[in-house]
């Protein structure tokens, strides 16, 4: 398989939900008008806490300092994992579980810190640039490992950062144990050609910035099932699975998560990859949520303890 370093620089911030006003011009350039902006890479994703969005160096500018915007201090490089050409996808599991043994473990074992955006095509593996030589060091026996520049896909040897492996992972660990909250929402996974975007623009503007309706346990990239018929999103234009799959949120964390903790999205899809059940994985500034199957055998088990225990390297 191939690993493709993607040629984005990326920002992580965040914006809070009484501030989201003063930014609702420069949302709407980045999401609807493309042609007004040099931005490459955008994600937004709505919380019950905030808005998180991620964004290249060039949209980050479209952004304007102030008391409502957290910005994480990072430069994050996202990569992608493609098969026979083609990005990484099967008709069985899907989502952080395809990668969760080649790509997530290895890294969560050499402390490294990932940022996941699950999206219906692929999965964007978020790594900070001061990373990049531990990433290529660990993940090089198990891929082709490419760099994207001016759009051509260049072979990516790295650096030697053989000192800064740790040996086989074989660290002593510290447990910490993070609430775990499973909405009753269910949810749909849905994606949308951009060029058909102008067709839903309007709904899209009043779901993103205008609904007053109550929005209880909003999960990222994905829309309660019991709201679809009031979004009223032409079906013809929506890209679904044909099994018409409903998935249920787990959210992780209680406190906000923070940036530097190593081994959550780790200690969510290992368990999932060896049992073959699909999830999708959406970081954001303060939280995680994982998307599973609504038919998973595992969901209750993971409502059981209320608590997930995560393996993290000591300091």
């Amino acid at each position: 398989m191939d690993l493709h370093i993607l040629d984005h620089r990326l920002r992580v911030t965040s914006i809070s939900k009484n501030g989201l006003v003063n930014y609702t011009h420069p949302l709407i350039k980045l999401i609807f008008l493309r042609n007004r902006t040099r931005c490459k890479f955008f994600s937004l994703t709505e919380t019950p806490e905030n808005y998180t969005v991620v964004l290249d160096e060039e949209g980050f500018k479209e952004l304007q300092p102030s008391e409502h915007l957290q910005v994480e201090g990072s430069i994050w490089l996202p990569l992608n994992v493609v098969s026979n050409g083609n990005v990484s996808s099967s008709s069985q599991a899907v989502g952080v579980t395809k990668i969760a043994k080649s790509v997530i473990a290895p890294l969560a074992e050499q402390h490294v810190s990932v940022f996941m955006l699950s999206t219906y095509q692929t999965d964007f593996i978020l790594v900070r640039e001061k990373d990049l030589a531990v990433v290529v060091s660990t993940l090089k026996e198990e891929f082709n490992i490419f760099r994207e520049v001016a759009g051509e896909s260049v072979p990516e040897h790295g650096q030697d950062a053989h000192n800064g492996l740790h040996k086989n992972g074989k660290e002593a660990i510290q447990c910490t144990v993070h609430p775990v909250l499973i909405p009753q929402n269910q949810f749909c996974v849905m994606s949308l050609d951009p060029e058909t975007l102008p067709s839903i623009a309007t709904t899209l503007i009043d779901v993103l910035f205008y609904s007053n309706s109550p929005k209880e346990d909003v999960t990222p990239a994905a829309a309660p099932v019991q709201e679809l018929d009031r979004i009223k999103f032409p079906a013809d234009l929506l890209f679904t699975s044909s099994s018409g799959e409903l998935w249920r949120m787990v959210r992780i964390g209680g406190q906000p998560l923070g940036f530097d903790e190593c081994g959550i999205v780790a200690q969510i899809s290992r368990p999932l990859a060896d049992s073959d059940i699909s999830a999708y994985y959406i970081s954001t500034f303060s939280f995680d949520h994982a998307l599973v199957s609504r038919g998973s055998p595992h969901l209750p088990l993971l409502r059981g303890g209320d608590a997930l225990v995560v393996g993290v390297p000591s300091s």
